[in-house]
């Protein structure tokens, strides 16, 4: 007789001896604290199934209650400690069945839900939920299970974009809430308008005008903190919007700057989350700054403005030039090389470098050496270099003067005002605490003293508070006061009528003189075509007209002068004449050349040092010697034959050693007696014509041909 079998008795044959030798897990999770809070009948259900598990078959003291993932979301295994716990025991063969209200609280990921099939399948671990028990390693129940994951994870996905939708829609429409920065507060009505209090928004205003005057966050920090000034901060939620007056920092200033809300803008998805950089349990990481043309929303005009979104456009500009990378001037800094971040290599159009030595600067193109290994690409002094270029930008400038006088006045008058009104709100608010103070004090009854006592206190404080302002209004306005006197708008029109005083002021700082450069120069080109004292500039004004122009810079070595030629010449011509060095030295300073080094003119020890190294002397005796020793066919130290060569010392110093040319040393005389009449000359100069490789090439027949007279002489084969 057959008898039908029904889903539970089916249900009931796939539980074995072993599964109930195993742990019962109840699993129990939420995705959101809110739910914990008012959707408490799926918590019952949930830890109802403890009953199911009895039902089949399992005693109370194998069943395990795992409700670690209360509040946390089922889309990752990661951040789920109760989940992971799950899986070790199930791996170890400690389970015998999973119990869940539904397969989508197990898991809404199809990476982890089918790793945990995969486990369970393994060590014969079954499944069951409010709809029957499945067995994975059965085919039906495993493919019935792979499918009821897949809806879990498209229900999130669902859920998900439904709510994205959502939220674009009404953003779209500029409805969407979001926290207000400083200076912003939302109305009744939900409407975004200024701060109320003027002081707030004094200060907001303050600080976009100091950022268009000193170009850098840094900057305007300090004259924030040089003046006392701070912000106004309010709580976001209803309950507590009181004002609260905070130090600046550097961060809520660049928050403030990049915020498109001060230029009237309504802006969503200005931060995204990037699933690479999304860190386990923490939901606010992950978030990144995306560029405009990705924000999901962009409407203007939407909010009250405080700048132009053209004065927004150009802070963002600003800030990014700011910004220390390759490719950028970045922002003026410290030192005294005027031009770090402005001159740019003409040989490889690479940026070059500032190096300083003491209180000296030099421009260094070193991208080739530092990247791979190879030479300095140029390499120039500051000092001639900047001189010309200072020159320049005061010449461009000097048309400017008149206007730069009036604009100066307008802006300090400006500056003058704008702290004044500053003190103003800040000794109006202390007047206004003071008064307060006092109502609250005289409103107590005076019977009720526990809290006279307390009002009375607060009086105290604020009345020292107002008068530490007062002290601290007092002694700036005596330092600064409001308004300019008639002894400082007469300087300040000397000044501006007078740019090089301006510009060589002593109160005029480096970064100062940097940033006027910045404002009419983009960038500054130089090149050496011989690697001489030449240096070919071309600066590239900002309006797009260039100039050029030839700059004369020290060299290291007297050789590397493009005149060098003329020098020798020069030189030698006085030595024949019978001239002295400094006689010397005035005719080369009456034709206009210059040392190599940093001095302007020649004197006597650098001539001398010349004909040295000419093997030359403007002694009368060492004269006589020479002539008579070069009547001889010898010379009288290396650099004299070096010279006439036209090759290096260092070059004939080892074909000394080597042999191939023949000298003498008188004792305790290190002074080289060289033997070199017209055929060794002559000889000498082929050899140094002749290129490297065969130079070498005879250099291994010479020695090979030794070897085989040493092999003959000594009766022996080779």
């Amino acid at each position: 007789m057959n008898v039908p079998v029904t889903g539970k008795l089916l249900s009931h044959q796939k539980i074995q001896r072993s599964h109930l030798d195993g742990l019962a897990i109840v699993y129990v999770r939420q995705s959101t604290l809110g739910q914990l809070q008012r959707h408490q009948e799926s918590t019952r259900l949930q830890y109802a199934l403890v009953e199911y598990a009895e039902s089949l078959g399992w005693t109370p003291d194998r069943i395990v209650v795992i409700d670690d993932d209360l509040g946390k979301s089922g889309s990752s295994a990661a951040g789920r400690p109760g989940f992971q716990r799950l899986v070790t025991e199930v791996s170890l063969g400690h389970v015998g069945l999973i119990l869940g209200i539904d397969m989508s609280r197990l898991a809404r990921s199809n990476r982890d839900w089918h790793h945990l099939l995969e486990v369970c399948a393994l060590f014969r671990t079954l499944i069951a939920d409010m709809d029957g028990l499945y067995n994975p390693m059965d085919y039906n129940d495993r493919l019935l299970l792979g499918l009821k994951g897949t809806m879990s994870e498209a229900e999130l996905h669902v859920l998900k974009n439904r709510l994205h939708e959502g939220k674009l829609c009404k953003a779209r429409r500029g409805e969407l809430r979001s926290r207000l920065p400083t200076g912003y507060v939302r109305a009744a009505d939900g409407q975004v308008q200024f701060d109320p209090d003027e002081q707030v928004q004094h200060v907001i205003a303050l600080i976009f005008r100091k950022f268009d005057e000193l170009g850098t966050i840094h900057a305007v920090l300090r004259y924030l903190v040089a003046h006392q000034v701070k912000l106004g901060m309010r709580g976001q939620s209803r309950a507590d919007a009181r004002l609260e007056w905070r130090r600046p920092n550097r961060m809520t200033l660049q928050n403030l700057l990049h915020h498109p809300i001060y230029a009237g803008v309504y802006a969503y998805g200005r931060r995204q989350t990037d699933a690479r950089k999304l860190q386990a349990g923490r939901p606010a990481t992950g978030r990144v700054v995306m560029p405009m043309d990705a924000w999901h929303v962009c409407l203007r005009d939407q909010v009250p403005a405080y700048i132009s979104w053209e004065a927004y456009q150009s802070h963002l500009a600003r800030l990014a030039a700011n910004r220390n990378v390759a490719g950028q001037a970045g922002v003026a800094r410290g030192g005294t090389g005027l031009l770090s971040g402005l001159i740019v290599c003409g040989h490889c159009g690479n940026r070059m470098s500032v190096r300083y030595q003491g209180t000296r600067a030099a421009y260094n193109c070193s991208r080739d050496q530092g990247n791979y290994g190879g030479s300095t690409c140029f390499h120039c002094a500051s000092t001639a270099l900047e001189a010309w270029v200072v020159s320049q930008v005061l010449e461009a400038l000097s048309p400017a003067s008149l206007a730069l006088s009036l604009e100066t006045l307008q802006h300090v008058q400006a500056e003058r005002t704008a702290l004044s009104l500053h003190w103003a709100h800040q000794l109006e608010r202390a007047e206004y605490e003071v008064s307060r103070a006092a109502r609250q004090y005289q409103a107590v009854e005076p019977e009720h003293r526990l809290v006279a006592r307390s009002l009375e206190r607060a009086w105290e404080q604020a009345l020292e508070a107002q008068r530490s302002v007062q002290e601290e209004y007092a002694r700036v306005h005596q330092h600064r006061p409001g308004t300019l006197s008639e002894a400082e708008i007469a300087q300040i029109n000397a000044l501006a009528e007078d740019l090089p005083a301006l510009w060589f002021a002593p109160t005029t700082t480096t970064v100062e003189r940097k940033e006027i450069m910045r404002i009419v120069i983009e960038r500054v080109v130089v090149s050496s075509d011989h690697a001489d004292e030449r240096v070919s500039v071309v600066i590239q004004w900002c309006g797009g007209h260039t100039t050029v122009g030839t700059v004369t810079r020290p060299v290291a070595r007297i050789k590397q002068l493009s005149y060098y030629s003329e020098l020798a010449a020069t030189v030698q011509q006085g030595v024949a004449a019978g001239q002295t060095a400094q006689q010397v030295a005035d005719e080369l300073n009456a034709l206009g050349y210059r040392p190599a080094k940093r001095t302007l003119v020649w004197k006597a020890e650098m001539v001398g040092s010349l004909a040295g190294d000419l093997g030359l002397s403007f002694s009368r005796l060492a004269r006589v010697a020479t002539a008579r020793l070069q009547r001889r066919g010898e010379w009288w130290r290396l650099p004299g034959l070096a010279v006439t060569l036209g090759m290096p010392s260092v070059t004939l110093y080892h074909w000394l050693r080597q042999g191939q040319v023949q000298g003498r040393r008188e004792d305790g005389d290190p002074t080289w007696w060289i033997w070199a009449d017209e055929q060794e000359f002559a000889r000498l100069k082929m050899r140094r014509s002749k290129p490297r490789g065969e130079l070498a090439h005879d250099r291994w027949i010479h020695q090979a041909n030794a070897v085989d007279s040493h092999h003959l002489k000594e009766g022996t084969d080779v």
